[in-house]
């Protein structure tokens, strides 16, 4: 059976992120109609930061953990799980402060596991998580996709990165941009957002 893991990090209680994302995860259900859905809220159910615990528990053998280093190996062992398991990614994120919300890094933090999903070889590191899609649905008040503040985005750049480095390369972005540029800021960036779904449903 396929499925979609669904990240939403939006603080926002009514996010423009994380309602493009759902809409995004439910058309590609449509298309696949016994693919199962996995929804992980950041925002409402945010991870720890990473601590001592879990770097030092990393690299240690589980019959030496002590209970918190266990704990944290636990937690990034089932969010591991989860990415594995999927075969589409779809993340929602607020741009703030010209990149990925904290609580979604914390995510990646956690998911960034040696020998789970990338491995050191001769050649250099290898992603393990391959021949998967993903969406990138980034909602922002200016516009970065293109102009003077393009070179302010740090936060497609950074997700793209990380997600090739586990082996993720098929990824595709989803602007909701311009959100407070004006009355109709919101309601333009919406539908352009939407248009865009459509065509990938399609």
């Amino acid at each position: 059976m396929s499925s979609i893991l669904l990240l939403t990090a939006s603080p926002r209680p009514s996010s423009f992120s994380t309602q493009i994302a759902f809409e995004l995860a439910d058309r590609l259900r449509a298309a696949n109609p016994t693919s199962l859905l996995v929804h992980r809220d950041l925002a409402t159910n945010p991870l720890p930061h990473i601590d001592g615990g879990f770097t030092a528990g990393i690299h240690k053998p589980n019959e030496a953990l002590n209970a918190a280093e266990a704990a944290a190996i636990r937690l990034s062992d089932e969010l591991v799980a989860e990415i594995l398991g999927a075969d589409t990614l779809v993340i929602g994120t607020a741009f703030i402060n010209f990149n990925i919300t904290s609580n979604l890094k914390s995510w990646i933090d956690y998911i960034g596991r040696a020998g789970k999903t990338f491995q050191y070889t001769a050649s250099g590191p290898e992603g393990l998580v391959k021949d998967r899609k993903a969406y990138i649905v980034l909602a922002s008040g200016g516009i970065y996709s293109e102009g003077p503040a393009a070179a302010l985005d740090h936060a497609t750049p950074y997700l793209k990165s990380v997600l090739a480095f586990i082996g993720i390369t098929d990824v595709e972005v989803i602007r909701v941009e311009g959100v407070n540029r004006g009355p109709d800021g919101a309601a333009n960036a919406v539908t352009a957002a939407r248009a865009q779904i459509a065509r990938i449903a399609a």
